[in-house]
């Protein structure tokens, strides 16, 4: 006889946490708290640790006092982010105390680097599991051990089985409107200033079958506004056996039947390709909507950032995109003060959004990330300078932002309706470039697209009438 002990599957690990919480729980049943930071990404990776959770027999709550679980999916990119992450599981340690079978876990893009994990194993002695962005599907097992070995549990992945693509797993959602799709894990390019590729590992894309098969469930499930997901969704396919292009993935997409939109994100201008624009232009689908991150208007700047264009390139782009899709809506990422940076660089930052005239800006001051080659660069400019520059550039932008939304006052925009709030009774959805628009009307559209008037406009948010009921 054999003295090696069996081997659990997942299906095993699921139900004995199923089992174990049935008699734990504080309530008839289990709850969970999940709360993620961060980007959309790690919204769609939390869908999936509730979907896992739900398997095990959780059901989800916002307060902190009814929760059995308390899961925070941390962000990475900024300092900021990982301030609020340690600011708010500290308050946990009251919680626990008065709930000491309380379960807190973290996970995320923070507890892939080194240094946050061995803060958390000393600062935090409550945490009771710490998981990285690579090991989400063994979140069952990991509970498991954590539940009854009653050791604190880290996982990481640092092997390369760790880093492979786990399809069907399952998927809580939070919305029945909109809905993240992944189509590619990792990044290979290394900006100097990201942390990404460091925590969510080299690129690793999915099969297109299996991306086609859960989109179709999305558009059979009455998903109408669909993002596709990746770090940089251009560079899709490249690992594949059998290479496929991220525009032609997208067409592949756009023929499935039904009334619905596509978007992605992010892109990147280097693997942004006049392909991908046609591609856009002569959808049936696809939003023309395109966020397209420059960083900075800087060609020294963006060298340093090892972001593999210049400005002039990006400006290119842009028009062949403006001219093939006259009503493209552009939306970009800009990085204020990054190390080096002077004055005069930053100006042609906004020389660079005053050409192109963008939408909406996400714009960030640079935050140094450990690990990264920026964060060993010298770095000059006092911090009161670089939110002087910030606060110039997000004046320039609200003044774009006004003037573009004010010349669609009269227009009529088909706008999916998401929501209606019950203090005012407006609804409030989205135009295809991904404007918000609040206006009066049926609150049994929500859920549906509506073709709405627009009557006035204040810097990004429009105000408009319903004329389809």
């Amino acid at each position: 006889m054999s003295d090696m002990i069996p081997v659990r599957t997942q299906e095993q690990y699921v139900r004995d946490v199923a089992e174990i919480m049935a008699i734990r729980a504080r309530g008839a049943a289990p709850k969970a708290l999940v709360h993620t930071y961060g980007c959309q990404q790690n919204v769609a990776d939390s869908e999936k640790i509730k979907g896992l959770l739900e398997q095990m027999g959780f059901s989800f709550t916002e307060k902190e006092e009814e929760a059995d679980l308390i899961l925070f999916n941390t962000c990475a990119v900024r300092e900021h982010a990982e301030d609020r992450v340690f600011g708010n599981v500290g308050a946990l340690k009251n919680v626990k105390r008065r709930h000491p079978s309380l379960i807190i876990a973290l996970c995320g893009c923070m507890t892939e680097q080194e240094h946050i994990a061995e803060k958390l194993r000393v600062s935090f002695p409550f945490v009771n599991l710490v998981f990285g962005t690579h090991v989400i599907h063994k979140l069952p097992e990991l509970l498991f051990s954590t539940l009854t070995d009653g050791h604190r549990v880290f996982a990481r992945g640092d092997d390369s089985e760790d880093r492979r693509i786990v399809e069907g797993l399952p998927v809580h959602r939070d919305g029945d409107i909109r809905a993240w799709l992944t189509v590619m894990y990792g990044c290979n390019n290394f900006c100097s200033y990201c942390i990404v590729p460091y925590v969510r590992g080299r690129e690793r894309s999915r099969a297109p079958e299996a991306i086609l098969s859960e989109f179709k469930g999305l558009v059979a499930a009455g998903y109408r506004d669909i993002t596709l997901l990746g770090q940089n969704v251009n560079s899709y396919g490249k690992t594949l056996e059998n290479p496929v292009s991220f525009a032609a993935l997208l067409r592949m997409l756009d023929e499935v039947p039904g009334d619905y939109r596509i978007r992605f994100m992010t892109s990147h201008p280097k693997d942004a390709t006049r392909e991908l624009i046609d591609t856009i232009a002569g959808g049936t689908h696809i939003s023309h909507h395109l966020h397209l991150p420059f960083q900075s208007g800087s060609d020294r700047v963006l060298r340093e950032m090892n972001r593999g264009y210049t400005s002039a390139q990006y400006l290119a782009l842009v028009d062949y995109a403006k001219r093939k899709i006259p009503d493209l809506s552009l939306t970009s990422d800009v990085i204020v003060g990054f190390p080096g940076e002077t004055y005069p660089e930053f100006q042609d930052t906004v020389s660079l959004i005053r050409q192109v005239e963008f939408t909406s800006l996400f714009t960030f001051l640079y935050s140094p990330r450990v690990g990264t080659r920026a964060a060993k660069m010298p770095d000059p400019v006092p911090a009161e300078e670089k939110s002087k520059w910030f606060r110039e550039l997000c004046a320039a932008q609200e003044e774009i932002a006004a003037r573009r939304c004010a010349a669609m006052v009269g227009t009529v925009q088909r706008v999916l309706v998401e929501e209606c709030r019950e203090k005012t009774g407006l609804l409030t959805g989205r135009t295809d470039g991904n404007v918000i628009v609040d206006f009066h009307g049926n609150p049994d559209s929500v859920g549906a697209f509506a073709d709405i008037k627009i009557t006035s406009a204040r810097n990004w948010i429009l105000a408009g009438e319903q004329i389809t009921k």
